[in-house]
């Protein structure tokens, strides 16, 4: 999401980060299963399961728990795999932009689930299409910045490998590139010998809207509320936060 490398500085997504690691091993094994069944259990034909494990390796699932997440998804365990992928549209308060991605066994639970937690939390649905016009499926590649490390580096190893931009957005960097270019520019980072922390396909928003502290608090409290849901799997929105509103939201205690 747009301010979403921001937003995960603040100490208030770092406590939430803390108090739902269980959550998010249960979304990294997800995404892994559903890799695996896409596209086979071999890492080395399979670049969407290659990502998908390096994010839950970096987020410490345990090795064993990947690896079976990896042979479930395959089918090798006899146990089947039937998630669908939903996208519901919506607006957060002051009329920020959400798009919410369900991944779920039960359609029917996704959607009550979400359009309760949307009405409680200052959310309010909105028609399909109304929203999602104003995104683009995006390859999204975050870079750590570790000592030495500038943009133009980052910019050199993957402007030839069909990146858009690069961005600097404090103590990463993020590469975008068309969704069909991700696997080329993550591969020219580790041939640059650059290390990513994360690449996925996810919703960019094509205007970003700066928000203030106030507003950036209230449509955190819905964000975080979507998360808590086991069928919520992504949020993108429009919001963008300023190094100002940012550093106050950081005050926070």
């Amino acid at each position: 999401m747009s301010g979403h490398s921001k937003w995960a500085t603040t100490k208030h997504k770092k406590a939430i980060i803390d108090s739902r690691r269980a959550k998010s091993f249960a979304k990294l094994i997800k995404n892994i299963e559903v890799a695996a069944k896409m596209g086979g259990a071999d890492l080395s034909g399979n670049p969407t399961l290659v990502d998908a494990v390096q994010k839950a390796k970096k987020t410490s699932v345990p090795n064993d728990n990947i690896d079976r997440a990896i042979k479930r998804g395959a089918g090798l365990t006899g146990e089947s795999i039937d998630y669908a992928t939903i996208m519901y549209e919506g607006y957060g308060p002051n009329g920020v932009a959400l798009l919410v991605e369900c991944l779920t066994d039960n359609k029917n639970r996704a959607a009550a689930e979400v359009r309760t937690l949307m009405s409680r939390n200052g959310g309010t649905m909105a028609d399909p299409g109304s929203v999602a016009y104003n995104f683009a499926r995006k390859g999204v590649i975050v870079v750590s910045k570790t000592d030495g490390l500038t943009e133009d580096d980052v910019l050199g190893a993957v402007l030839d490998a069909g990146a858009e931009e690069v961005t600097d957005e404090g103590e990463t960097f993020e590469v975008i590139t068309e969704a069909s270019d991700m696997v080329a520019a993550r591969t020219a980072l580790q041939e640059a010998g650059i290390d990513y922390d994360s690449a996925d396909a996810a919703f960019v928003p094509s205007l970003k809207v700066e928000i203030d502290a106030e507003t950036a608090r209230k449509v955190f409290r819905l964000i975080d509320a979507l998360e808590d849901s086991d069928d919520v799997q992504n949020i993108y929105s429009n919001f963008d936060l300023s190094a100002e509103v940012q550093a106050e939201l950081e005050s926070d205690e």
